[in-house]
């Protein structure tokens, strides 16, 4: 039985570790761009779009398709980074923990 009740507090410590860096993470941003800068969108650790910068100079009326190609590959570069990012920080708790959790983050 102390074996489970050490686990238990582990579970509970892990799961406010866990609940801090979420806040924390929600605060923090990340940048990516496409087309040389021209399109940059900027995500939370929530993977919330903060921002949207088109530069003018990719806003061509003949060509929509491509500025379509440009905001899309921003947006999913920033999520990807964003994600990235909260996986390993949550990583960063469990592995603390000595637990192993593959495929949770």
């Amino acid at each position: 039985m102390k074996g489970l009740g050490n686990m238990m507090r582990q579970a509970q410590q892990m799961q406010k570790k866990m609940a801090k860096i979420q806040e924390e993470l929600a605060e923090k941003t990340i940048e990516a761009s496409s087309g040389g800068g021209m399109v940059t969108c900027k995500v939370s650790g929530k993977q919330d779009i903060l921002e949207l910068k088109i530069s003018p100079e990719v806003v061509d009326p003949d060509d929509v398709e491509m500025l379509q190609d440009l905001v899309i590959a921003a947006v999913s570069e920033a999520i990807k980074k964003s994600q990235e990012m909260v996986a390993n920080e949550m990583g960063k708790v469990a592995g603390g923990m000595g637990l192993n959790l593959p495929g949770l983050f």
